[in-house]
């Protein structure tokens, strides 16, 4: 974990944890109105109650991974490529074997695919665990509060996994590659209903095991990424479709975006190891 504890100080991880979304307005007060009756009164608002609610503090929802230009996108594959992957442990090895065996070691555009609704797994147990502890902890509020800063930061990641499969998707589309039903829809299925149990049963037990099992699936993403366009040059002379540039941004080349997609899952992992440092909410 020597390494782990050096990644964790990463300049862009570091920039994203300050990086947040517009600021929440404390003590905004609300407008609310509700009528006594169901008739329509377009000339009088006789029948309706106002109240005004004031909103005292709303958790500001994380602004998602960093978007890097192109320079600092090569710079970051290249620390992928040269940095060792983690000592991935037996429980992580005993999902990735059949990965490979199913589709094959070396990566594509179906197989990413069939990751990213693997990805999101972790991140949907977690906010379903912290919505139990919110209504456990509902009493005491400053540490319900900060469980549900804990849900909006895994929903913000899940988010971002479901980009990375709209993406991949629109890529498999496009070149035309053939996705079975058996293999690109039950068998992710089964997996994501497997580590989705394996996340939550880990969470409960022991919520740093959760969060490592998590490291290492991304850890595996992100080198797998830069890896396949390492071996696929001729990515960096396609351009990028920019399909869901909207919500992603628009990169270069669609080398470049895999690359944005691959330095998203180090972030990811970055965050499940220092969530390790203090794996429970107090």
């Amino acid at each position: 974990m020597s390494r782990a504890s050096r990644d964790v100080q990463d300049p862009h991880h570091l920039r994203r944890r300050r990086q947040r979304g517009s600021p929440p307005q404390a003590d905004a007060p609300v407008r609310l109105a509700r009528r006594r009756s169901g008739h329509r009164d377009d000339e009088s608002t006789e029948g309706e109650i106002e109240m005004t609610v004031t909103v005292e503090q709303r958790p500001e929802a994380p602004s998602g991974p960093p978007k890097l230009s192109r320079e600092e996108l090569l710079r970051a594959q290249r620390e992928t490529l040269d940095t060792p992957r983690m000592d991935y442990s037996l429980l992580a090895r005993t999902m990735f074997k059949p990965v490979d065996l199913m589709y094959g070691k070396e990566g594509s555009y179906t197989k990413f695919a069939m990751l990213e609704i693997i990805a999101r797994v972790p991140y949907q147990a977690w906010e379903r665990i912290g919505y139990l502890l919110v209504h456990r902890h509902a009493g005491r509020s400053a540490l319900a509060r900060r469980v549900f800063e804990r849900i909006v930061e895994a929903r913000a990641d899940q988010d971002n996994e479901q980009w990375h499969l709209l993406i991949l998707q629109d890529l498999v589309q496009r070149t035309g590659q053939r996705q079975s039903w058996l293999l690109h829809r039950m068998a992710p299925w089964l997996i994501a209903f497997f580590y989705y149990h394996v996340s939550w049963l880990l969470f409960l037990l022991r919520p740093d095991w959760s969060y490592r099992l998590n490291a290492e699936f991304e850890d595996h993403a992100e080198h797998e990424y830069m890896t396949f366009v390492a071996e696929h040059p001729e990515l960096d002379l396609l351009p990028d479709p920019g399909t869901y540039a909207a919500e992603y941004g628009h990169y270069r080349s669609v080398a470049d975006l895999l690359r944005q997609i691959g330095h998203d899952e180090r972030t990811h992992k970055l965050d499940s190891l220092e969530s390790m440092r203090e794996p429970r909410v107090r």
